[in-house]
């Protein structure tokens, strides 16, 4: 019988007492842990289980508000059909208040997910998806339309949250294969960080000037226009360019304080 052996989980690094404390405390800061030498991905301050992954110790989010799919595995959820009319955040606006009321949580429940990340059950067991991988299966559009849940992805983006985590780290040695669906995941990261960030460049490198005009255009682009308008921040220039995506600034929450005044959103 196939035995996978990407990760394994250590299910005695922390002593049980200690964890239910710090738990309780919601004590466990994002970032590197010194004291049990491991990387917290969890953002709610509680954690679970903690995976190994070459040699990388790393703390998931407690298992918290599991979703159920009505077949037992992932499955893309459509945008509701009153949302999709809507393109940008001028749209939005012209709405009357009490429209906006009424999507108030669905829309804010989709910013949390994206923050911090996702539990659902997959063949009854339940599976931790980082913000950044269920921004990429939800909200992302790839080649073939929306892309598959792999196992060995959600090891990937957990491993790259990790990175992303640890202040020691200056990046990540990838070994791939064709067809993995890396440079649609890199674009969609890069779409998703970019989109939230304030002041900051992102950029493309590739073996050749070309092959990145090439993933800009055909991936990051796409990815960017189909996002859906709360996510979408304010753009300058064309809506498909060929060489720069331009915010002006960046996707915002929407509070209900901001939604009943009228007011614009609060930038994250």
């Amino acid at each position: 019988m196939y035995k996978q052996d990407l990760y394994k989980i250590l299910s005695e690094h922390i002593k049980p007492n200690i964890l239910k404390k710090r738990n309780k405390k919601k004590d466990w800061e994002y970032g590197y842990n010194k004291e049990h030498d491991m990387i917290v991905i969890s953002k709610t301050g509680k954690i679970g289980e903690i995976y190994e992954i070459q040699n990388l110790k790393i703390a998931l989010p407690l298992e918290e508000n599991v979703h159920e799919f009505e077949n037992n595995k992932w499955t893309f959820i459509d945008l509701p059909k009153e949302l999709k009319r809507i393109k940008t955040i001028f749209d939005w606006e012209k709405y009357p208040v009490d429209f906006k009321e009424k999507w108030y949580d669905y829309i804010d429940t989709e910013f949390e997910r994206r923050e911090k990340g996702f539990w659902f059950y997959n063949k009854d067991r339940p599976i931790y998806l980082t913000g950044s991988h269920y921004v990429y299966l939800q909200w992302s559009k790839i080649d073939v339309g929306k892309p598959d849940f792999r196992e060995a992805n959600r090891l990937f983006f957990i491993f790259w949250e990790a990175c992303k985590a640890d202040t020691r780290c200056y990046g990540m040695c990838y070994l791939k294969n064709r067809r993995s669906g890396f440079s649609f995941m890199a674009s969609g990261e890069v779409v998703n960080l970019a989109t939230i960030s304030s002041d900051s460049r992102y950029g493309i490198l590739s073996k050749s000037g070309p092959d990145a005009k090439t993933m800009f255009t055909d991936k990051v682009v796409p990815i960017s226009v189909n996002y859906p308008f709360f996510f979408k921040p304010i753009q300058d220039g064309m809506d498909r360019p060929k060489t720069e995506l331009a915010y002006r600034v960046p996707a915002s929450k929407f509070t209900r304080r901001k939604i009943l005044a009228n007011e614009p959103q609060e930038q994250l």
